[in-house]
């Protein structure tokens, strides 16, 4: 048996399904290349913008196509992640070809949810609306060589009024550091020698673990020594944040430690005060910039990447116009920018039925070309500051997709990097590059003279 899982979104989805695919690989199914040769097909999904749940509708309608070409096989259509967890109960009664439905917080229950479709012949549906309150551990099949993600704590208890994940995926559940030390000790003993570390606000993990350990406070920064102790481990990244949580001691742990990558994936979402407010994210653009300047200053070379909403309700000309502004001030290393899409149940949703608020889609895409023209210069400046005519050491993750001459890889700073191929090298092996061609998004270069 075969079967095929589609990943839209965030890490958190991709970590997801490897594990969709360890749980179904217990119950006799192996990873087929393509989903017109598998007999299971699993959709995870993506709600966090409304875009991301059309494009999960247009997925099952191609599906159902696939299942009506082969009327003599069983073959069986599952809708997973946080689209399912949000409304998966009314999109299976509008399509009656999917076989199986199942939230974010039921994921380990995978193979028995198949077993009973399979044995009753009948739909089935389970939504838990809260997640238990330990985290289970489940089997994985990793999709890299040499990277690998490792969840350490999943929901958010954040309240932004743009975003459903605290509905999706619940309250912060931190693992213990036991069993993340055990998982990235497994990992290492099978030749991976990247980790990313990850949660929808990776850097609040351990405050809810407060009082198990009276001695020891738990948070990232603690983790983060307490994983560069496991030998073999090359690097360690986290991903993403809050401005909320990253202190001086998260910003002094990243720069002494030599394991763990000058990464910072911060979204800052707005630049204007008064839309950060709207937006219920409990600092200023004020506060954002200071811990910009704290990290730089410990770490200069260190990667800020954030991300960006723009058309928010209520956000006018000027307010967006701060918004460029923060971009420019905090030279930030990447951004990730998005028009606001209003989600069900959010106090954003409501905001956008106003019209004094809503702003008119036109002016949204204006706006948000406006701001990638502005992240395209900053990124570009900021690389050629950081790696211009540089030798900087990248990890080789695999070929090329693009050239089937070139490696790619990843500088500390998470920069994409391509050169050509050298038979001495292999997948895996960290190598100083010579940097000579930048573009914003990526780098190319040569291996460096010894």
């Amino acid at each position: 048996m075969y079967c095929y899982v589609e990943t839209l979104g965030c890490q958190m989805n991709k970590a997801d399904s490897e594990r969709m695919l360890g749980l179904l690989e217990e119950i006799g199914y192996q990873p087929a290349d393509q989903p017109e040769d598998a007999n299971l097909l699993v959709l995870n999904t993506c709600t966090i913008r409304e875009g991301a749940a059309d494009k999960a509708l247009s997925y099952l309608g191609r599906w159902a196509k696939i299942k009506q070409s082969k009327p003599r096989q069983e073959i069986l259509i599952a809708l997973a992640g946080c689209l399912a967890q949000e409304r998966g109960e009314s999109i299976q009664k509008r399509m009656p070809y999917i076989d199986l439905v199942f939230g974010t917080h039921n994921l380990h229950r995978l193979p028995d949810l198949v077993k009973q479709v399979k044995e009753t012949k009948t739909r089935q549906c389970q939504i838990y609306q809260q997640p238990d309150f330990e985290v289970p551990e489940t089997p994985i099949i990793r999709q890299s060589q040499v990277t690998a993600w490792v969840n350490i704590i999943l929901g958010c208890n954040f309240n932004c009024t743009y975003c459903i994940v605290p509905q999706v995926r619940g309250r912060e559940r931190s693992r213990s550091p036991e069993l993340i030390k055990k998982e990235v000790e497994s990992l290492v003993q099978e030749g991976y020698k990247e980790i990313t570390l990850l949660g929808q606000n990776v850097t609040a993990y351990g405050l809810d673990l407060g009082g198990k350990r009276a001695l020891t406070s738990i948070n990232l920064a603690y983790l983060l020594r307490y994983l560069h102790e496991i030998r073999g481990l090359e690097r360690i990244r986290f991903l993403t944040g809050h401005p909320h949580h990253v202190d001086q001691e998260l910003i002094e742990t990243v720069a002494n430690l030599p394991k763990v990558c000058p990464y910072f994936h911060i979204p800052m979402q707005a630049g204007d005060n008064q839309t950060l407010r709207r937006m219920a994210r409990i600092y200023t653009a004020e506060k954002y910039k200071k811990m910009a300047q704290k990290i730089r200053a410990a770490i200069p070379k260190a990667a800020l990447i954030s991300d960006f909403i723009v058309g928010f309700p209520g956000e006018s000309q000027e307010q967006f116009l701060n918004t460029c502004r923060a971009v420019e001030e905090n030279k930030f290393d990447a951004c990730i920018t998005a028009i606001y899409s209003p989600r069900k149940g959010t106090p954003g949703a409501t905001w956008e039925k106003d019209l004094a608020l809503a702003v008119p889609e036109e002016e949204k895409r204006e706006r948000i070309n406006y701001l990638n023209s502005i992240v395209n210069e900053v990124v570009l400046a900021r690389a050629k500051e950081v790696y211009q005519e540089q030798v900087t050491e990248v990890l080789i993750e695999r070929e090329n997709p693009r050239n089937p001459q070139e490696w790619l890889g990843r500088t500390r700073p998470g920069k994409i990097c391509t050169f050509p191929k050298d038979q001495k090298l292999q997948i895996g092996d960290l190598v100083d590059i010579k940097i000579n061609r930048i573009n914003p998004w990526t780098l190319k270069g040569e291996v460096a003279e010894v």
